[in-house]
């Protein structure tokens, strides 16, 4: 299964995922192209990814949410391609026991994709001009790289990637 996607994102498909009766906490986060003072006129942001490898990361932060929080489920998507001002980029949902363990859970999953995850990014400027920015934003010469964890650079030895 692919956690990236080119399409506009589903919150309803996500849901469906992780959902379940015995799950009565459910924290949802959208991640959205935004253009405020700061962003100097922004567009669009153009994602970018090193699809397989952004893969298995998700799909480890996902595994890491199981160990972490055993009742709770997680579903993630990251757009990539073109995504204009005002949509949806990532979606993030956690269904859990209770509230408290779907919030942390989807605390951890944003940030350590932020952290880890290699989707780089590009801001589109009204003035015509593109900028590479780093995961909090920040302007850079190119695209950043993440940084990995522990348990990718294990995957990576034991030729799990």
């Amino acid at each position: 299964m692919s956690f990236l996607t080119r399409s506009p994102l589903s919150l309803d498909a996500l849901l469906g995922e992780v959902s379940s009766p015995e799950r009565g906490g459910t924290c949802a986060f959208l991640g959205t192209v935004r253009n405020g003072p700061e962003e100097h006129g922004v567009t669009a942001i153009e994602y970018s990814a090193y699809d397989e490898m952004a893969d298995a990361e998700l799909g480890r932060i996902l595994s890491e949410v199981r160990e972490r929080w055993p009742q709770a489920r997680a579903g993630v998507r990251h757009r990539i391609g073109k995504i204009p001002a005002g949509e949806a980029s990532i979606a993030i949902v956690v269904a859990a026991p209770h509230r408290a363990q779907a919030f942390e859970a989807c605390r951890y999953v944003i940030e350590e994709i932020k952290r880890r995850v290699p989707v780089w990014k590009r801001e589109l400027r009204l003035d015509g001009t593109a900028v590479w920015v780093d995961p909090s934003g920040q302007p850079t010469t190119s695209p950043p790289v993440p940084t990995p964890s522990p348990f990718s650079r294990l995957a990576e030895r034991e030729g799990h990637v």
